[in-house]
């Protein structure tokens, strides 16, 4: 079963478990999120941004985590190929470094998605150094649902763009 459904079904028991529905939903998020919307999310017919996903969960009033499928938000290690191809396992509890600099050179889909998030992130923080972040586990898994991957395959594609902190260091282009 695809991320996107699995999210979309917990995102619907969740609902149901505030005993809301579709339209209760619109109502309190004053037609932030339209019913249809919110329905087309639950069904995993459309993708919800990371931002998004964490405004549901202030509307439902729940950590944002909850609101993902037990087996992204069970936490693990993730499994990240260098360059050489070479699988290196990541504990997630330590998160993951990215680098900034190489992140805002990239024009790629998930980079401006990733882009956007590690904004949020920074602003949540107050973290400003521009240079290197630091994405901890919950944000990792709130990525992989986001993107649609796996958190291994989350894994991979941040390395398929150069993005580890010091594991492209004089890479950019």
């Amino acid at each position: 079963m695809a991320t996107g459904v699995r999210v979309g079904e917990r995102l619907r028991a969740i609902r149901r478990q505030k005993g809301l529905s579709l339209h209760d939903v619109e109502a309190r998020s004053n037609l932030e999120f339209k019913a249809s919307v919110l329905g087309a999310y639950e069904r995993g017919e459309r993708a919800i941004s990371v931002p998004r996903l964490l405004r549901l969960s202030e509307i439902y009033e729940v950590p944002s985590d909850q609101l993902l499928p037990r087996e992204l938000a069970d936490g693990g290690e993730i499994s990240l190929v260098d360059p050489g191809g070479v699988a290196t396992p990541v504990d997630l509890n330590a998160g993951f470094t990215i680098d900034l600099i190489r992140l805002h050179e990239l024009d790629d889909p998930d980079a401006q998605i990733l882009s956007r998030y590690a904004t949020t992130i920074q602003l949540e923080r107050q973290d400003f150094n521009g240079r290197l972040l630091t994405i901890r586990r919950d944000d990792l898994r709130i990525l992989a649902a986001v993107l649609g991957r796996s958190i291994d395959e989350l894994g991979a594609r941040f390395e398929q763009l150069g993005l580890r902190a010091g594991a492209n260091a004089g890479a950019h282009t």
